[in-house]
């Protein structure tokens, strides 16, 4: 096996270039895999930053998960979101043989030789919430599709103003290219599924809260019609909850879109907005979880078609490129809002 074989020359490698700012404690004593009995494995986990309540609640979810299947979690990472401040703690992963090392990436490519260095050492590599490029991991575990997020956004919007009347979008950047992506599917979607619902407008606020703000206000004086605003971005979606709550068009406007409970809470109990949707990142990171055991027991390799469980979410297969899907968008309202913290 690829692992076994190229171990001790990737960490040889490894201790030339590691930091030696960062302290090697645990791992294993005898310098093999701990997941090879299917229930042990120690795992490295690093975020793009630590004191991110997000990336709080995917770690939650990841050492709820290693409870179950008997292995260990460690959360390291940099304070501040930066690949180079990343790349020591994969180097000291490497050094300390941990069994399985997740990711958040900071940058598809910066840390990519950094992760390779540790493949080479025999530890298999999990991405989640933000993907490096495949050549540089094992697996990338994918919140939700495009399509998936494009189509949630249609669906709430629709709900919440009848099926019918004008609508307008608040981007971030008008270069964003998940955004476009997502845009560009959602017109697709309003015109299949939703030909009464009018898209009358796309403005852009740049993810700056005040331009957002803005936006918002600028879109209510030009379409005093609008009965709807899908705001795709968490910045945009909070300033617009943020306008709307103290307007006239409060209980008249519809909002929605992409957004994280902690930003939009106050908006959901004051009645300025009925549902919101991401992915719940609490199961991103359990999921990651098993599917990093999954990779350092042995029980799949990363390919096309592998299959594995992952505790009670169920069986995952892995797809194209290493990609294993998490499900669809999740959903936030009244009834569950309180139930995250991030």
């Amino acid at each position: 096996m690829k692992f076994q074989s190229q171990r001790a020359a990737g960490l040889a490698a490894i201790a030339l270039v590691a930091s030696l700012g960062l302290t090697a404690c645990g791992g294993d004593d005898d310098g093999e895999g701990g997941g090879g009995d299917g229930g042990s494995a120690t795992i490295t986990m690093l975020p793009k930053n630590l004191g991110n309540p997000y990336f709080d609640t995917s770690t939650a979810g990841a050492e709820a998960a290693a409870e179950d299947f008997g292995g260990s979690i460690e959360e390291v990472g940099p304070d501040t979101a930066s690949p180079e401040a990343q790349v020591p703690f994969i180097n000291t992963a490497a050094q300390q043989g941990v069994d399985a090392l997740i990711v958040s990436a900071n940058d598809p490519e910066a840390i990519c030789d950094a992760l390779n260095q540790a493949r080479d050492a025999d530890i298999p590599v999990v991405t989640f919430d933000s993907d490096t490029n495949p050549e540089c991991r094992d697996l990338f575990i994918n919140q939700a599709t495009a399509e998936g997020i494009a189509k949630v956004q249609v669906d709430l919007i629709a709900e919440q103003i009848g099926g019918s009347g004008e609508i307008a979008i608040l981007s971030a950047a008008a270069n964003a290219t998940n955004q476009n992506a997502w845009i560009e599917m959602m017109e697709e979607e309003l015109a299949a599924n939703h030909p009464d619902i009018e898209l009358v407008d796309t403005v852009y606020g740049d993810d700056d809260d005040q331009k957002s703000f803005d936006e918002t206000a600028a879109l209510l004086q030009a379409h005093p019609d609008l009965k709807g605003i899908i705001s795709p971005t968490t910045v945009g979606i909070a300033a617009a909850a943020r306008y709307l709550s103290t307007s006239d068009a409060k209980g008249e406007v519809a909002l929605t879109g992409l957004g994280t409970p902690n930003q939009m809470r106050e908006y959901v109990k004051d009645g300025t907005v009925t549902a919101f949707a991401l992915w719940n990142p609490e199961d991103l990171g359990y999921l990651a979880a098993y599917a990093a055991n999954a990779l350092a027991s042995g029980e799949i390799t990363g390919e096309a078609g592998d299959t594995f469980e992952a505790g009670d979410l169920g069986d995952y297969e892995v797809g194209e490129n290493g990609e294993v899907l998490l499900g669809e968008p999740f959903v936030f309202d009244e009834s569950n809002i309180d139930d995250f913290d991030f």
